[in-house]
């Protein structure tokens, strides 16, 4: 027979990251948008004398990349409320009781 007081059953559906995997997610997020912005820096560049607008668009670009770095790095470890609870309670099954066994059939009833 099992105690009402059993140990907590927790959904691994609803856990979160591990924070280890959070901060390589944040990082790898970090320097790809550093990456496009250099990228958009030298292209800035060397654009400059050949296609004026391509090369301000480009400029433009990497000025603004640093801010939405920062801010895509920063999102994260926020509560997703789409997930289920983690916390089940353990599922009751009930006793049997004095009085319960097999049923009987119908004919045998008098």
């Amino acid at each position: 027979m099992r105690k009402q007081g059993g140990p907590e059953v927790f959904r691994i559906t609803g856990a979160r990251q591990g924070l280890a995997d959070d901060v390589r997610g944040r990082q790898r997020r970090y320097v790809i948008s550093m990456s496009v912005r250099t990228l958009s820096v030298i292209a800035a560049a060397v654009l400059w004398n050949v296609e004026r607008h391509v090369a301000v668009v480009a400029l433009a670009l990497g000025v603004l990349l640093p801010y939405i770095a920062v801010v895509i790095a920063n999102a994260g470890r926020e509560s997703a409320p789409s997930l289920p609870s983690t916390f089940m309670p353990a599922p009751v099954r009930p006793a049997l009781g004095a009085g319960d066994g097999p049923a009987e059939s119908g004919a045998e009833r008098t």
